[in-house]
């Protein structure tokens, strides 16, 4: 099962602490290139102005711990890297707990969860705490040691190009900036590694793929700022795959436009995925999609996730785990929806029937000889497919109008094509 070798690598990929920049990223991309030897590392340099924003500087982290008054020592990064707040300042010093507190996090309301916190922006150190934990904390002086260091180097990115027939491009972007969590960061990876791997084994693709692995935002619009221009030219359909990794709900969130091809097809996916998949509105938007949909950009991309981003309770906090959260069976959904979005893609087309009147269909052998209740659903399917191949009409449109996923029409469209009763016309 897929589900499964994608979880496998999820684990591998598990304690490696990703940040927007830094060793964690390019450890994971070259990860990542174990499975894809086509994927490319490439960077940006710190300090570049993009659009409206400045590429920060690497972050490098060696360790981060917490001495309590007793010579415990807590919140240590290398046992769990949700403990140091991202890009957090180097710090080597004894303090009271009354100054401690002021640069701990915690979450009274789910008192046994680490929370995800970073201050990317602007220069703090901090530590990331349960609950449980914070209030067991004794009067007296803590000895802080966070080695870190801030250093003018690059943000690092992968991408991967998929040549197809046609110039035209399918889009795919997920993130890899987050540490050990995993539906919201290592589903999405992950799962694109799969599907990257599924679309390097086909052959006569339609369409060319560029598939890129970035940090969440500030990669984008890194990406962005150097490629906008011939994305808008190139760019047919795509998704932003984030949280594809749970098994709880199939969500579905819009481009900007809301009416684009990536949306058709990621409605009709899911409504036959499961008909109570629950679909937000373009207000609802918090990944890259928010960068890649902007005004001015105006790419074709919506999203097709399992549980969304910041609607499940583990989000952002160490709950967000490789066991209870996120399973192969989650990712095995995940993979298999977006397969056949991009599936669907490919075979979308403009179907024409060749000969005026209905076609005859027993000369053909396309009539079965024998009367049963299936055979005559499956000649009704067929007459109603070939009714509406006027071509105006599109594979999709053709599926929502006979009522039948458009996977379950690919059969029979290949029968009439090959018997020469219809023609292929591209979208």
């Amino acid at each position: 099962m897929i589900g499964q070798d994608i979880h496998n690598l999820a684990r591998r990929l598990w304690k490696i602490n990703r940040s927007l920049t830094g060793e964690g990223v390019r450890e994971t991309l070259s990860m990542l290139s174990q499975e894809l030897p086509s994927l490319e590392t490439k960077s940006y340099d710190s300090g570049s102005q993009v659009f409206d924003w400045t590429i920060p500087d690497e972050w490098e982290v060696k360790e981060a711990y917490i001495i309590d008054p007793l010579g415990n020592k807590i919140c240590d990064f290398s046992v769990n890297n949700l403990h140091l707040v991202g890009y957090s300042t180097p710090i080597n010093q004894k303090i009271p707990l009354t100054e401690l507190q002021k640069h701990l996090y915690s979450l009274p309301e789910q008192p046994g969860a680490i929370p995800y916190i970073t201050s990317y922006y602007k220069e703090r150190w901090g530590f990331c705490i349960s609950h449980n934990e914070r209030e067991d904390l004794i009067d007296g002086d803590y000895h802080v040691v966070i080695d870190s260091r801030h250093f003018k180097g690059v943000l690092n990115y992968g991408e991967l190009l998929i040549k197809g027939q046609n110039e035209k491009e399918i889009f795919i972007s997920t993130y890899i900036c987050h540490p050990s969590m995993a539906n919201n960061e290592l589903s999405g990876p992950t799962v694109v590694t799969y599907l990257a791997k599924w679309l390097l084994e086909q052959e006569n693709l339609k369409y060319s793929y560029r598939i890129i692995f970035i940090p969440e935002t500030i990669g984008s619009i890194s990406y962005l700022s150097q490629h906008y221009k011939l994305l808008k030219g190139k760019v047919y359909a795509g998704f932003n795959v984030s949280c594809v990794g749970d098994n709880r709900a199939y969500s579905y969130l819009p481009s900007r436009a809301g009416d684009t091809i990536s949306d058709d097809i990621a409605k009709h996916v899911l409504k036959w995925k499961d008909p109570n998949f629950i679909s937000y509105t373009w207000n609802d938007r918090g990944s890259d999609e928010r960068q890649y949909c902007a005004p001015g950009i105006d790419l074709p991309i919506a999203t097709m996730m399992r549980t969304k981003y910041g609607e499940y309770p583990e989000y952002h906090t160490s709950l967000d785990d490789l066991e209870t959260v996120v399973t192969p069976d989650g990712l095995q959904g995940g993979y298999d929806s977006l397969k056949l979005a991009l599936e669907a893609i490919e075979m979308n087309c403009k179907p024409k029937v060749k000969v005026l009147c209905e076609p005859q269909l027993g000369k053909r052998g396309l009539y079965p000889t024998l009367s049963t209740k299936g055979a005559d659903t499956q000649v009704r399917l067929m007459m109603n497919f070939i009714s509406y191949c006027d071509g105006e009409h599109t594979l999709l449109d053709i599926a929502d109008k006979v009522k039948s996923p458009i996977w379950g029409l690919y059969e029979l469209y290949e029968k009439l094509l090959e018997q020469g009763l219809i023609e292929s016309n591209t979208v």
